[in-house]
């Protein structure tokens, strides 16, 4: 129902209300009938539903299978160490994510708990939950309206709606009826559920309660939007997916080579097959990718970026649009003069410090003065001045009816009246010639044209015997012109510049108006700014015109919720991993739906904090360019620790593979394939997590989304270094008797590869001893971790019982480290030929592309 189309007659009788208020009874029967005043909660998952879906990774499943089929086979031990590493990491991820968002409860305590109503003409306070339709509310300033109001009655009533119109000053409400279609910003005689009674007193008819009011219907958009999977887990799902098809694929061919050529004993077949899957299978890694991602979320609330979901640190990496709110976001969200234009500058700070209403006393510090924006604005820009106040005879308070303010003031041997308000009629009013009016006009428009609010000031002095009334404001003297604006922020200026270096694209999506909106797109530096989009021209385009649209725009003015939600998906549509930022309840749907939202910490709304993914504790733009670093950063380490892991589980599977093929006995049991993959790989890959960003991090643009996580170069540098580490250590191994040794040896090789080869990967393809291997200390601490471990397992003899090892000698040892060190050596040749050849084709892209 368009509610401020009706009239006050119209409305009463479909409400069925009248202006003395519902009776109690009444308003019981209502009650019943249509229910409470407030929103639907949504059902939240279990705790047991919470902890399940972190066990129902591909690759969790698969090691539960291999632990379940080791109890069947009365190997109890072996199956209960694979069963608990399952347990561990699913516990963790539990534990990281426990936190989860719940957007309901925001939206919930937005709403008044008491309002005040007419019961039958007498005022009384009832609990919120209690309103029903028909019910005449009685608002005063300071108020939280209850619910969504049809004004009948107000007195100089102003209600700040940013929250839910993305407007930083507050709308002068009304009674009177609009006849033609208008967004919520605009609907002058409606007050809605949630906004800020700023100024003055009214009474408003309750036209709709709970999930009807907007906020409800905001409420209705969160629940419907599904959680966005990151980019992060889709590419881990994609790799998981991957690893469990080769696994397969080597078993089946395992199955029928070895079983057709050699007769192979199937419960032989049976113990291999777990031994491959146990190998193979990096478990070890959604444990150090878990704690990869937890240092980057403590990293980030350093900088002021509190994180809600692990996930979405990497998320911030690969974003390639944001798209902002401006109000609070981009802006300082206070209203500022920026200019003035007048020839008498101290008549016109006189009247900035005079003709207002919220200063008092000439000590009240401008930091505790609260109230109206526009007067705000003009008390600050004086503030250095430190005038005096003159003392006030007379006042004509502001109305919008004739839209200007006059204070009269004594001066001297006569009086001074002191005028401010829309320039048209103060000029209407001033002694002008049609040149100087016509002089002034032009300037007025000029501070228009940048998105200005545009005031006027005038004086007159008058006999100290004459009252100020409405018709002493002629004959005035025009004074100047101010231009006040929600000005941008330095920092947010900045952080635009560095996102379009990074190649990320930044979009204004406000509530303002479209000349105030251009205005701060240009100053804040936006790329696509003589074009744009107004809510009323998004209703006018389908979903589809939209995405062909939505990337050539820049700017999108006058929207509501439904429109930013709009844009966000259509971006997404266009294969864009979108990040929304605001403060807003209206941002709130939209900020659910992006790939990840970030909310203001400061002065962002409780219902923007919890369906958001990130919230920038100083509400500082500029934050979430740090957190796009991070993010970068983290995403790197992630595929170093990546290339690290799997190296190492395709070289332990090759070496069971070949034993198989050579029909020979299992060369490691699980539990030392375990003890590598446990073990030693976390104890190394953490040091990884611990890598500086490279200089070009914020230099280069977003990943491609389609590429998966591993890239050719990382399939070819895979399959090389496993057959490295796994063809010297076979061969090695084979020298000696004895499967103690020989398994020790095997061992020996494939972990001292691994710490080696960990160096390795420091560097994607630049020398990976340099200085900035001084500045991780937690590498050599992790190197020395893991000697420890090692040493213990083999010359321990606890060590040697739990693990199945034996002693080394010197020369064993030796032989080994020259093992290692030959692998070392020939991937470092490799990532330098490599580079060479990534640098000729970027040049020869690079020519052909500028051809």
């Amino acid at each position: 129902m368009k509610w401020y189309k009706l009239s006050s007659t119209e409305m009463l009788k479909k409400t069925a209300a009248q202006k003395q208020g519902l009776n109690k009874q009444e308003r019981e029967s209502r009650l019943m009938k249509n229910g409470p005043n407030k929103i639907e909660e949504k059902k939240q998952l279990k705790t047991w539903q919470k902890i399940a879906k972190h066990f129902t990774d591909l690759l969790m499943i698969v090691l539960i299978v291999a632990a379940l089929l080791k109890f069947a086979t009365g190997e109890f031990v072996e199956g209960g160490i694979i069963f608990l590493v399952v347990i561990v990491n699913g516990f963790v991820g539990y534990w990281q994510e426990r936190k989860a968002e719940e957007s309901l409860d925001g939206l919930k305590q937005m709403m008044g708990q008491e309002a005040t109503v007419l019961n039958e003409g007498q005022p009384i306070k009832i609990a919120s939950e209690e309103l029903v339709q028909g019910d005449v509310v009685v608002l005063k300033a300071g108020d939280v309206v209850p619910a969504d109001l049809r004004m009948i009655e107000v007195h100089d009533l102003t209600i700040e709606e940013s929250i839910l119109t993305g407007e930083s000053e507050a709308v002068e409400k009304s009674i009177a009826a609009i006849d033609r279609e208008v967004l919520a910003g605009d609907q002058l005689n409606m007050a809605f559920s949630g906004t800020l009674v700023q100024t003055g007193s009214a009474k408003g008819i309750v036209v709709e309660t709970g999930n009807d009011t907007e906020i409800g219907k905001i409420n209705r958009a969160l629940q419907s939007i599904q959680s966005q999977t990151t980019p992060l887990v889709k590419k881990m799902h994609q790799l998981n997916k991957q690893i469990f098809r080769g696994i397969l694929a080597l078993i089946v061919f395992l199955l029928f080579f070895t079983t057709f050529r050699y007769g192979m004993d199937w419960n032989l077949m049976f113990s291999a097959s777990i031994a491959l899957i146990v190998a193979m299978i990096p478990e070890g890694l959604p444990a150090v990718l878990t704690m990869i991602l937890s240092m980057g979320v403590k990293e980030m609330a350093k900088e002021n970026a509190i994180i809600k979901g692990m996930p979405a640190v990497e998320t911030l990496g690969s974003m390639t649009v944001i798209c902002s709110d401006k109000t609070g976001t981009l802006t300082k969200n206070e209203m500022t003069v920026t200019e003035v234009v007048t020839e008498e500058a101290p008549i016109v700070k006189e009247i900035m410090n005079n003709c207002q209403e919220l200063k008092t006393q000439d000590d009240q510090a401008i930091e505790t003065i609260q109230g109206n924006p526009t007067e705000l604005a003009l008390l600050k820009y004086i503030a250095e001045e430190k005038q005096s106040l003159k003392q006030v005879l007379g006042k004509i308070p502001f109305s919008s009816s004739y839209k200007y303010m006059a204070t009269m003031h004594p001066a001297d041997h006569e009086q001074v009246i002191f005028v401010k308000g829309a320039p048209e009629v103060l000029l209407e009013k001033a002694d002008l010639t049609t040149e100087e009016k016509a002089n002034w006009e032009n300037q007025g428009e000029q501070l228009a044209s940048k998105g200005q609010r545009v005031l006027g000031f005038a004086y007159k002095k008058v006999s100290p015997q004459e009252a100020l009334t409405h018709e002493s404001l002629s004959e005035l003297t025009f004074a100047g012109l101010a231009g006040i604006i929600d000005p941008p922020k330095e920092s947010a200026i900045q952080a635009v510049e560095k996102a379009q270096q990074a190649g990320i694209s930044v979009k204004m999506i406000t509530g303002d108006h479209k000349a105030t909106a251009q205005a701060i797109s240009k100053q804040i530096g936006l790329k696509h700014t003589s074009k744009i989009l107004e809510g009323a021209d998004l209703d006018r385009l389908s979903d589809e015109e939209l995405a062909q649209q939505v990337e050539q725009v820049d700017v999108f003015a006058r929207t509501t919720p439904e429109h930013k939600l709009r844009i966000v998906t259509a971006l997404q549509k266009k294969e864009e991993v979108v990040g929304m930022t605001g403060d807003g309840v209206n941002d709130a749907p939209a900020l659910k739906q992006a790939d990840i939202g970030i909310a203001m910490g400061i002065k962002g709304s409780e219902v923007s904090k919890q369906a958001a993914d990130m919230v920038l504790a100083d509400d500082n733009f500029y934050t979430i360019i740090k957190a796009v670093k991070e993010g970068r950063r983290i995403f790197d380490n992630l595929q170093k620790t990546i290339n690290f892991f799997l190296p190492t589980a395709l070289a332990q599977g090759l070496i069971v593979i070949l034993a198989l093929l050579m029909n020979r006995p299992l060369p490691l049991t699980p539990i030392q394939i375990l003890w590598v993959n446990m073990v030693t790989t976390i104890t190394l890959s953490y040091a990884l997590g611990f890598e500086g960003a490279s200089k070009d991090t914020m230099k280069r643009p977003p990943r491609d989304t389609k590429m998966g996580i591993l890239t050719g170069y990382s399939f070819f540098r895979i399959i090389y270094v496993s057959l490295l580490i796994m063809i010297p250590a076979y061969l090695l191994s084979m020298r000696f008797e004895g499967a103690a040794l020989q398994q020790t040896i095997l061992l020996q090789n494939i972990v001292i590869g691994q710490a080696v080869y960990m160096i390795n990967c420091r560097e994607r393809l630049d020398r990976s001893i340099n200085r900035g291997m001084l500045k991780n200390k937690v590498l050599f601490i992790s190197l020395g971790i893991l000697i420890s471990l090692q040493a213990a397992v083999v010359f321990l003899p606890i060590g040697q019982q739990l693990i199945g090892t034996t002693a080394l000698s010197l020369g064993q040892q030796t032989v080994i480290l020259g093992n290692a060190l030959l692998l070392f050596f020939v991937v470092e040749l490799e990532k330098r030929i490599s580079k060479g050849i990534f640098q000729r084709k970027a040049k020869t892209v690079s020519h052909y592309n500028n051809s």
